[in-house]
């Protein structure tokens, strides 16, 4: 008969195996923040212990933070994150569900989903950026609230058709609040790719328009790079996005586990 594992041997595997995870996704978070409050001298050697094995300083904080380009550029981190996702999720909803109550004769909807270009010519400018990035991440509310417009029942729209509401009213006020969960998720999703978007930021703008990712990259001196200033940058970046998405972590999973199970 052939042996089965103990419950306890399982126990043992499972939490380690999310140790092992843990360890690997939260690294990078020490790893920064390490060399951000290590002196350069420190930084070249293997000390991970703070007052023990070397002296924490936060001069390199005060440093970064009081450089105007890094404060331009967490301005206008913000700025294109928010209102790319805005303005992608504001256009995407309609689209979303002009999707899943309308039929079209000449393209196909799946074929409408996928389809968004944008020739915009502007360059090192916060609304081009913005305007960018929303085209980008716009594909994300047509596709997944789409699919939440198809799961509402439709007689829930026929109801206040009867009571003589129109389809915007009945869109408005009945199919909109249902699925509002979903737009918050996909609204921090969207922000969250503006934010950490890098191409766009690096080879539009030059100076005015920079963002965080760019002046990552950019902490590469003729001395080498200064990985106490990327320690602080790194943060810096990672920080908003993630307290975003703990504090609004019940209406991520309520969005995006919305209209998953039919019935």
């Amino acid at each position: 008969m052939r042996q089965t594992k103990t419950p306890a041997v399982q126990k043992v595997a499972i939490w380690g195996v999310i140790i092992v995870v843990v360890f690997w996704v939260l690294f990078p978070f020490y790893w920064a923040f390490l060399n951000s409050i290590k002196k350069p001298a420190d930084t070249f050697t293997n000390t991970y212990i703070p007052f023990l094995q070397f002296q924490p300083t936060l001069e390199h904080w005060q440093a970064e933070l009081a450089i105007p380009e890094i404060q331009r550029a967490m301005m206008n981190s913000f700025i294109i994150s928010v209102g790319a996702a805005t303005l992608a999720v504001m256009l995407g909803v309609f689209a979303a569900y002009a999707l899943a109550r309308f039929q079209y004769r000449r393209v196909d909807s799946g074929r409408l989903t996928t389809w968004f270009l944008s020739e915009l010519k502007l360059l090192d400018n916060v609304l081009s950026l913005v305007l960018l990035n929303a085209t980008f991440v716009i594909t994300f509310p047509v596709i997944i609230l789409s699919q939440m417009f198809r799961e509402l029942p439709r007689e829930l729209e026929e109801a206040a058709f009867v009571d003589g509401a129109s389809m915007f009213q009945a869109f408005l006020r009945v199919s909109l609040p249902l699925i509002m969960p979903g737009v918050v998720a996909v609204w921090i999703i969207c922000m969250a790719f503006s934010w950490n978007e890098f191409l766009y930021a690096l080879s539009l703008t030059s100076n005015q328009a920079i963002q965080m990712p760019v002046m990552i990259a950019g902490a590469e001196h003729t001395r080498g790079v200064q990985f106490w200033f990327v320690g602080v940058r790194v943060l810096l970046t990672i920080l908003p996005p993630t307290i975003l998405a703990l504090l609004a972590q019940r209406y991520i999973i309520r969005g995006l586990t919305l209209g998953a199970v039919k019935g």
